[in-house]
């Protein structure tokens, strides 16, 4: 079997192309002093607006990984996949493939997101390289997320990864 048919033409052309509609929404510090609580990130920049003053910042932050869920719409589980993730809930991407599997995500941060920001984000289809591995052809499928607060700063940027075969 060649690569080469994994990914069909109606596919490829979707490189550059929103995935979803995008998502906006305002975060707010309670919300974000939850998540930090759960993942037992206590940094005062988190919980105490004097102290993020005095560190330069306009009022409380949010923690970074924070902005991945800050804007994700509540979902059955009945909606959670086979390997514990969300089905897409936008356009889908068909491969001639059997399976997809999460592969990573890297994230770069450009500006502090503070609490009270109103933040958008927009999902592309960044790339579909076809590959062959040890045990046969794959997709490297990568997604690409930029999060843009209410004044039209991009704040961070996501790139994420799925393994098709």
């Amino acid at each position: 079997m060649t690569t080469e048919g994994l990914v069909p033409e109606e596919t490829r052309a979707m490189i550059g192309e929103l995935l979803s509609e995008p998502l906006t929404g305002t975060i707010t510090a309670k919300e974000a002093q939850r998540f930090a609580l759960a993942a037992d990130d206590l940094n005062p920049l988190y919980f105490d607006e004097e102290a993020a003053k005095a560190a330069g910042y306009r009022t409380t932050l949010i923690p970074p990984i924070f902005l991945a869920w800050s804007l994700a719409p509540a979902r059955p589980v009945s909606e959670v996949r086979e390997d514990g993730l969300y089905k897409s809930a936008g356009r889908r991407v068909t491969l001639n493939v059997k399976r997809v599997m999460f592969g990573g995500e890297d994230w770069e941060y450009f500006e502090p997101v503070y609490a009270g920001d109103t933040i958008t984000s927009e999902t592309r289809l960044k790339a579909l390289d076809e590959k062959s591995g040890s045990s046969g052809p794959f997709v490297l499928q990568m997604t690409e997320t930029t999060y843009t607060n209410q004044d039209g700063t991009v704040v961070a940027k996501a790139v994420g990864r799925s393994i098709a075969r």
